[in-house]
């Protein structure tokens, strides 16, 4: 217990964000779409410099650290497995719930995952 408090405390000193989640608003032109991940077991540097920081050439992106995904998500896919990675993370869908047509049958298949409605 006071090694984890005494990393808690180096980790505030040092400036890293403690979030273990990021939700990613992207927009285009006709394009708006907002996810958030929660992170399962990605380290969090790779999790906050890679997974959070998503590469959409055309789109602009916001991306915001919080502790928790916010409630609201027409669908969670739990425990979805990262392409080719050991890692795992619950990735929630804001917006169009109609897009669970195709983002269930992703998440239960490639990702290995299981498809939650909130």
């Amino acid at each position: 217990m006071r090694l984890m408090g005494l990393s808690l405390v180096l980790a505030l000193c040092s400036g890293e964000a403690l979030a273990q989640a990021c939700v990613v608003h992207s927009t285009a032109e006709r394009l708006d779409v907002k996810v958030c991940q929660q992170n399962r077991n990605i380290p969090q540097k790779l999790f906050a410099d890679g997974f959070c920081q998503p590469n959409l050439p055309g789109q602009k992106v916001d991306v915001q650290y919080v502790d928790q995904c916010p409630k609201g998500a027409f669908g969670v896919c739990s425990n979805a497995q990262v392409a080719n990675m050991p890692y795992r993370q619950d990735i929630h869908y804001y917006g169009v719930a109609t897009d669970a047509a195709y983002l269930k049958p992703f998440c239960e298949g490639q990702s290995q995952g299981n498809w939650l409605k909130p």
